[in-house]
């Protein structure tokens, strides 16, 4: 056996201009954590065994829950759950055409580009603020709620759905392509087929996140489990505060495990 046949490869090594960007990065990363750590009161941790008193009675009387008005906290939860469900609902109508339009394999530019736009507008402005919009225009009640879901999430799922469109194999899409289909049917026979997984897994992710949202649109009045538990809260009824969130964490529990089962089976 010859010393060549026995040397150890080398290992390769980064060109210089890769180090310097990982350093930049990285080094950019730490300096705004840096400068963030007196406009984020970070120093206020000590704060925390400050207050252990208070601390001590809020965990005790948190650890003592009432559950005496169960049945209405059950009930708002239950509303909480269908505007999540609406929400998501009218979201996925919203998100498909405009998932399709904003990608880049399934539209021309002049289309694609302005409905990405669109999506950025829909999804970065928060829920609170088009819950807002929609009880001028409504009133009070879920429907306001169920609006701000539907606004929101469907700017996140249109750009969630656009990407996947994206990373698609193209092979199907042009073998439908060879036999004449139409563009419209390329998109059905070519494109949905791939992605429907994926977009079904994205749907119910968001379903999750919206049985959490619509708890904190309660305080624009669009109903549901969060008007107790901010009622309660500003009473400083933690016992009915920790039932709320008992409640709040088994149903978000149980939406999550039918959520996977779906997606087992799907994926």
């Amino acid at each position: 056996m010859t010393l060549e046949s026995t040397a150890v490869p080398k290992a390769p090594q980064r060109p210089l201009s890769g180090i310097a960007f990982d350093v930049l990065i990285w080094g950019g990363l730490a300096l705004l954590l840096a400068i963030g750590v007196q406009t984020a009161e970070i120093g206020k941790f000590s704060e925390l065994l400050a207050g252990s008193q208070n601390m001590h009675q809020f965990g005790d009387e948190f650890l003592r829950p009432d559950f005496r008005g169960y049945r209405l906290y059950i009930a708002d939860m239950w509303l909480t759950v269908q505007m999540a469900l609406w929400g998501t609902a009218l979201a996925l109508a919203l998100a498909i055409p405009l998932g399709l339009a904003g990608a880049r394999n399934v539209a021309p530019f002049w289309i694609q580009q302005p409905v990405r736009r669109v999506l950025d507008v829909l999804r970065s402005v928060p829920d609170l603020v088009i819950g807002a919009i929609f009880v001028v225009a409504v009133g009070l009640g879920p429907f306001a709620g169920v609006m701000a879901l539907a606004v929101n999430t469907g700017g996140v799922l249109g750009k969630l759905f656009s990407e996947a469109v994206e990373a698609i194999d193209r092979a199907p899409v042009e073998g439908v392509r060879a036999t004449g289909a139409a563009p419209l049917q390329e998109i059905v026979w070519g494109v949905l087929p791939q992605v429907a997984p994926l977009w079904t897994s994205y749907a119910l992710y968001r379903f999750e996140s919206n049985a959490r949202s619509a708890t904190v649109l309660s305080l624009i009045g669009a109903g549901g489990i969060g008007q107790p538990l901010f009622d309660s809260i500003n009473s400083f009824s933690f016992s009915q505060t920790s039932a709320i969130v008992i409640i709040i964490i088994v149903a978000v529990s149980g939406i999550d495990i039918l959520s996977q089962l779906i997606r087992s089976r799907l994926l």
